[in-house]
C-alpha cells in the first residue's frame, strides 16, 4: 500500500509531456520517484493505472493515478498550492484564459494527419495560438519571469504544449509558432525555456525528435 503523500511518476525522460509534469513537481518542491516507462514494454503498474489509452505521463498520489499532462499539471497546482508562489497562476485564473485556450492546442492532431487535413490542422492550431497571443496581452502583458520563483502553471502549460516547438517542426515540417506572428508568446517561452530549473530536466532536441518520430510511426496517419 502507498504511504501517505506518495508521489510516483511514470514517464519517460526523453517525452515533453512527462518533463512537463516533472517541471510542475520540482517547482512546487513535492518529492517524488520518477519512474522511467520502456515504451515498447511497459510496466505493469503503468497499464493497470492507464488501461484504455496505455499512456504516460502518469501521476500516482497516495495509489490514486491522475491521467493526461495537462489535468497532472492542474492538479499538482491545486493539491500543492501552499509551494505556488505566483498569484496571477492560481487555479481559476489561467485555466479560465489564456491556459485554458491552450489546452485545446493538439500537435497530435498534425502529427497523424498529412495533406489537405494536415493543412486544415495546422490553420487551426495558428488559429488558437493567435488567440492565446491576444489573451496574453490582455491578461498578462508584462515582460515574461527571469527567475524560477516566478514559475506559475501559465508557464508550465506553455512549456507542456510549446516547449518542443522546435522538434515539432522538424518532424512536422511546418513553423506551428513564428516570433513575428505570436511574439508575445515566443519570447515568453524563450524565457522560460533559459531557466536552469527547465534545462535540468528538459530533454534534448534530439530525443524530442526521435520520440516524436517514434510517436508518429506508432500512430495511424489520417489522410483528409
Amino acid at each position: 500500500m502507498e504511504g501517505e503523500n506518495t508521489v510516483k511518476l511514470h514517464g519517460s525522460r526523453k517525452s515533453p509531456f512527462s518533463f512537463s509534469v516533472e517541471l510542475a513537481l520540482k517547482i512546487k518542491g513535492t518529492p517524488y520517484e520518477f519512474v522511467e516507462e520502456d515504451l515498447k514494454n511497459k510496466s505493469e503498474l503503468l497499464l493497470k493505472y492507464n488501461p484504455v489509452h496505455k499512456k504516460i505521463p502518469v501521476l500516482v498520489h497516495n495509489g490514486k493515478p491522475i491521467l493526461e499532462s495537462l489535468v497532472i499539471v492542474e492538479y499538482i497546482d491545486e493539491t500543492w498550492n501552499d509551494n505556488g508562489p505566483r498569484p496571477a497562476s492560481a487555479p481559476g485564473s489561467v485555466y479560465q484564459s489564456p491556459g485554458s485556450i491552450l489546452d485545446q492546442f493538439s500537435a497530435t492532431t498534425v502529427l497523424i494527419t498529412k495533406g489537405e487535413a494536415q493543412e486544415k490542422a495546422i490553420k487551426e492550431e495558428i488559429d488558437t495560438l493567435k488567440v492565446v497571443e491576444e489573451g496574453m496581452l490582455e491578461f498578462f502583458p508584462t515582460t515574461p519571469i527571469t527567475n524560477e520563483n516566478q514559475l506559475g502553471v501559465l508557464d508550465i502549460v506553455i512549456c507542456s504544449v510549446l516547449g518542443s516547438y522546435e522538434a515539432m517542426e522538424e518532424v512536422f515540417g511546418v513553423k506551428l509558432i513564428d516570433p513575428e506572428r505570436n511574439p508575445l508568446v515566443f519570447s515568453w517561452l524563450e524565457a522560460v525555456l533559459k531557466l536552469p530549473v527547465v534545462k535540468e530536466i528538459r530533454p534534448t532536441h534530439e530525443e524530442t525528435v526521435t520520440f516524436l518520430q517514434n510517436l508518429r510511426d506508432n500512430l495511424k496517419v489520417r489522410k483528409a
